[in-house]
C-alpha cells in the first residue's frame, strides 16, 4: 500500500466522525493560539517598555538626591559643576531639573492640570530625547533673562488649544503668565506609564522665580558624549559629587549603579543609568514572555491528551476493521502509519487554525498591549503541535498495530 493510499484512509478515518474530530482539533487550536498570542503579548509589552526607556536616551544619566540628611540636596551650583571639561571630559551636557507639583495651566477659561511642569536648561530637550515639533525650544538667552516662556506637550496642546496653533498664546500657570513658544513632538506612552505628552517645559530661572522657589534641584540629567562613554561619564560624575558633597570613600570604586548608589548607607545621591535600566527591563520582559509561553503550553498539552483519548476510542471502535485488514495481509507498519497519520492530521489542522486565530487576535489590543507576533513562535507552536500528534498518537497507533487478527475479528 502506497503512502498516498494510507493518507486517503487516514482522511476517511478523521472525517468519519466530524464532530468528534472537530472538538479534538478545537483543543489543539486553543493551545496553539494561546501559545502564540500570549508570547506575542509578552513581546508587545517588552517592546513598549523598551521603546519608552530608549526614548529617554541610552546615553543619559539621571542624578537624584536621596534626602538622607539635611542640607545634602543637590544644589544648582553642584549640578553645574558636573560639566567640567577637565574632571568630566565624557560629559556632553548637564541639565538641572526642578519639578513644579500640582500645576494648573489656564487659557481663556479652560484649565488643565499638567502631570509634569519642568524647569530646566535648553540642553534638556536633546538629552531627554524631547524634540520640538512646532514652534521652537526656549534659548539660553531666555534662561539667562528668566523669560516666562514654555514648551508644551501634545496632550496639553490638545486640551487647551483644540484645532488651533498654541504657539504665541499666553497661558496662566498658577497665576503666573507664560508665553507658549513651542509644542513637543508626540511621544508614545507604554502601558502602565504616565502620559509622556502631558508635560510642560520652561526655563529653570522662570520656574524657580514663580513656582518652586530657590531650593535644591529635583534631579540632574547628564548626557554623555556617546552611548559607549556612559559608564565613564557616570564614574566622573560620581567623583565630582563625592568631592562636592564630601562623601567619604568606601573603597568600593567610583560610581553608582542603576538602582542605587555607591555606599548606599552614606551616599546622599543616586545615579540612574538608562542603558543599565534598559538591559534590566529587557531581561525581565524576556522572563515574563517565557513564563506566559509556558503557561499557554499547558493548554497545548491538554490538547495532546485529548488526541490520545480520541484515538484510543477510535481504535476501539474500529477493532474489527483492523482485524479484517490484517487478515487480508495489511502489515503492522501500514496500520501504525495510518493511525499516526490520523493523529498528526488532527494536530496539524488544529495547529494551523490556531495560528490563524492568533494572527487575527494580534490585531487587537489586549490589556493595553498591542501583541507583537514573532515568526519563530509560529514555527515553534506548529512544530510542537505536530510533535504532540506523533507522540500522543503513538500509543493508540501501537495498540492498533499490535492487535492479533483473530482477537480483532472476535471483538464485539
Amino acid at each position: 500500500m502506497s503512502f498516498l493510499e494510507i493518507l486517503r484512509f487516514a482522511v476517511r478515518g478523521v472525517t468519519a466522525n466530524k464532530l468528534r474530530s472537530g472538538l479534538t482539533m478545537l483543543g489543539v487550536l486553543i493551545g496553539v493560539g494561546a501559545v502564540i498570542l500570549l508570547v506575542a503579548v509578552g513581546n508587545g509589552s517588552a517592546k513598549q517598555i523598551t521603546d519608552r526607556i530608549a526614548a529617554l536616551g541610552t546615553s543619559t544619566l539621571t542624578v537624584q538626591g536621596t534626602g538622607r540628611a539635611a542640607g545634602t540636596g543637590i544644589t544648582l551650583d553642584t549640578a553645574l559643576a558636573l560639566q567640567d571639561p577637565v574632571l568630566a571630559p565624557d560629559v556632553k551636557s548637564v541639565s538641572p531639573v526642578v519639578n513644579a507639583s500640582s500645576t494648573t495651566i489656564t487659557y481663556q477659561g479652560s484649565d488643565h492640570a499638567v502631570q509634569q511642569f519642568v524647569g530646566t536648561y535648553p540642553t534638556y530637550f536633546a538629552a531627554s530625547n524631547s524634540p520640538v515639533g512646532g514652534g521652537a525650544a526656549f534659548s539660553q538667552d531666555d534662561l539667562d533673562q528668566g523669560r516666562r516662556v514654555v514648551v508644551i506637550g501634545r496632550t496639553v496642546a490638545d486640551e487647551l488649544f483644540p484645532g488651533t496653533d498654541p504657539v504665541g498664546a499666553q497661558v496662566t500657570v498658577d497665576g503666573a503668565l507664560f508665553t507658549v513658544v513651542g509644542v513637543l513632538q508626540n511621544k508614545s506612552s507604554a502601558s502602565g506609564f504616565a502620559d509622556a505628552n502631558d508635560v510642560a517645559i520652561a526655563p529653570l530661572t522662570a520656574v524657580r522665580q514663580t513656582l518652586t522657589g530657590y531650593g535644591p534641584v529635583n534631579s540632574v540629567v547628564v548626557e554623555a558624549t556617546s552611548p559607549a562613554k556612559v559608564a565613564d561619564a557616570q564614574a566622573e560624575v560620581s567623583t565630582i559629587l563625592d568631592q562636592r558633597l564630601r562623601v567619604a570613600s568606601t573603597g568600593a570604586g567610583s560610581g553608582a549603579g542603576s538602582g542605587g548608589a555607591r555606599g548606599a548607607n552614606a551616599t546622599p545621591y543616586r545615579i540612574q543609568n538608562a542603558a543599565q535600566l534598559l538591559e534590566t527591563q529587557t531581561q525581565t520582559a524576556d522572563t515574563f514572555t517565557v513564563l506566559l509561553g509556558a503557561v499557554a503550553g499547558i493548554s497545548l498539552l491538554v490538547g495532546g491528551i485529548g488526541i490520545t483519548n480520541i484515538m484510543l476510542v477510535t481504535v476501539t471502535e474500529r477493532t474489527r476493521e483492523i482485524g479484517i485488514r490484517k487478515a487480508l495481509g495489511a502489515p503492522r507498519g501500514v496500520i501504525l502509519t495510518q493511525f499516526l497519520a490520523e493523529a498528526t492530521m488532527l494536530s496539524l489542522v488544529g495547529g494551523g487554525l490556531g495560528v490563524a486565530a492568533a494572527l487575527v487576535g494580534s490585531h487587537f489590543t489586549i490589556v493595553g498591549v498591542r501583541p507583537v507576533v514573532v515568526p519563530s513562535s509560529i514555527v515553534l507552536a506548529l512544530g510542537v503541535s505536530v510533535a504532540i500528534g506523533l507522540f500522543f498518537g503513538s500509543v493508540p497507533a501501537s495498540r492498533a498495530a499490535g492487535l492479533r487478527p483473530i482477537d480483532a475479528l472476535r471483538y464485539e
